[in-house]
C-alpha cells in the first residue's frame, strides 16, 4: 500500500518494460499525464487509509472533514459513521485542501468508469503483475481463468484493503466494523480468513 502511496509516475508517453504474468518482457506506453494518475492514486489510497466506498468518497464534502475525523452518511447503507484520520490519509486530503472541486467535494473524484479504468493503468505501470486466479462453473464444469493483478484493481479493492489490513494490524473486527459501518460480524467473515491466510503465509517467511 505504502508503495503506491509514495510511487513516482513516468510522464505522459514514456516508455516501459514490463512483465506478463509468465514472465514475458512487453512494452507499454504510459496513456495517462502524470497529474491525473497521482489524482487517481490519491482517491484510491484515501479508500484504502480509510474504508470509503467508491461512492462515499465521491460524496465527501470539505465540510465533513475535521482535523482528526471524517462524519459521513453512506450512500449504499444510510449509515451515519465517524471515522478517525490517519497520517496518510490526512496527508491526502491536505494535499488538495486549497483546491475547489464541484459540489464542494474534498478530492478529485473521477467517475466510477474512469477510476477502474485509469486505476488498471496505474497498477500495470507499476508492474502488479501477479497471477490471479478467477474460478467459475458452468453447470458442473470448473473454469479457472488467470489474469494478472492490475486486470483485478478496481474502485472496490481500496475499502477491501482497508479491512484486510486492519484486520492483520491486529485491530478488533469490533472496531473495523465501526469504521465500515458493518453491522453483521458475518460481512467480517471472509476478511478475517483472508487476513488469517495472510499471516500463516507471512509467517513461513522465517523458514526461508
Amino acid at each position: 500500500m505504502i508503495k503506491i502511496y509514495e510511487y513516482e509516475f513516468p510522464e505522459l508517453g514514456t516508455k516501459l518494460t514490463l512483465k506478463d504474468i509468465n514472465g514475458n518482457e512487453y512494452e507499454k506506453r504510459v496513456n495517462l499525464e502524470k497529474a491525473t494518475l497521482e489524482r487517481v492514486r490519491d482517491v484510491f489510497c484515501f479508500c484504502c487509509f480509510t474504508s470509503l466506498r467508491y461512492s462515499d468518497v465521491a460524496n465527501l464534502k470539505k465540510s465533513s472533514v475535521f482535523p482528526d475525523h471524517i462524519k459521513i452518511t453512506t450512500i449504499k447503507t444510510a449509515d451515519s459513521l465517524k471515522i478517525e484520520l490517519n497520517k496518510y490519509s490526512k496527508g491526502i486530503l491536505k494535499k488538495y485542501e486549497k483546491q475547489i472541486f464541484p459540489h464542494d467535494g474534498a478530492l478529485p473524484v473521477l467517475s466510477n468508469q474512469r477510476m477502474n479504468e485509469y486505476l488498471k493503468e496505474m497498477a500495470e505501470i507499476m508492474g502488479f503483475n501477479e497471477p490471479i486466479t478467477i474460478t467459475s462453473y458452468k453447470g458442473n464444469q470448473r473454469i479457472d481463468e488467470i489474469y494478472p493483478k492490475w486486470q483485478m484493481i478496481g474502485t472496490h479493492t481500496g475499502r477491501r484493503t482497508f479491512i484486510c489490513n486492519a484486520l492483520m494490524l491486529g485491530i478488533s473486527p469490533q472496531i473495523v466494523m465501526k469504521w465500515t459501518g458493518h453491522s453483521d460480524y458475518k460481512a467480517m467473515k471472509p476478511y478475517i480468513d483472508i487476513a488469517d491466510r495472510a499471516k500463516a503465509d507471512a509467517m513461513k517467511l522465517f523458514d526461508k
